[in-house]
């Protein structure tokens, strides 16, 4: 079984990687891009029967920093 953990930026947080793309961007002609966030997407491969709980937890303890990031975890 799939599961893929999303982790983004919190609202707030400096992304220097997506200033950075959003000024190339800009530099490149793509004037309508404002803004920019980079993030992660994990996948694991995991036990049938795992639960979206767990992963979550697997998330909490080293997937994401918690203090700066958030996360969200798909199950398929």
């Amino acid at each position: 079984m799939k599961a893929r953990v999303t982790v983004s930026l919190k609202p707030g947080v400096l992304d220097p990687q997506g200033r950075a793309i959003t000024h190339a961007l800009t530099g490149l002609g793509f004037a309508q891009v404002s803004d920019a966030r980079v993030g992660k997407v994990i996948e694991l491969e995991v036990a049938d029967g795992t639960t979206e709980d767990q992963v979550a937890e697997m998330a909490r303890k080293l997937l994401a920093n918690t203090v700066i990031e958030n996360f969200r975890v798909e199950l398929g």
